[in-house]
């Protein structure tokens, strides 16, 4: 390989590079790229702030829902995921059994819809 040459090939590796590198600088910091594990946790925590919503229009579509606010206030807080639970409010359409996440979700959302 003439000298030229080889001085080609490392100039257009070192390109290459410093290439891979600022576009990966760029994707990550501005463009929005994020890794599997990054797109895992914002994916699971959409589909539970999802359920919680759902949740929590299943407490307040029942017919008595202000009396069961006030038995869910009545309750200690770390109870509150339980009688969520008890309620089947947490069960999403299709399931047979909820998740703990979902009842802690909703309990919070339905503290704030208990304070307005």
């Amino acid at each position: 390989m003439k000298a030229e040459t080889s001085g080609k090939v490392k100039f257009g590796i070192w390109g290459l590079i410093v290439g891979a590198v600022v576009a990966m600088t760029i994707g990550f910091a501005w463009a929005g790229w994020v890794t599997h594990s990054t797109a895992q946790k914002m994916s699971d925590e959409a589909v539970l702030a999802s359920q919680a919503a759902i949740c929590v229009a299943q407490f307040m579509k029942q017919p008595n829902h202000q009396e069961k606010l006030k038995e869910l206030a009545a309750v200690d807080s770390w109870k509150r995921p339980e009688f969520i639970e008890k309620g089947g409010w947490d069960k999403m359409p299709g399931q047979e059994k909820g998740g703990s996440y979902v009842a802690q979700a909703c309990v919070k959302g339905l503290e704030v819809l208990a304070s307005k």
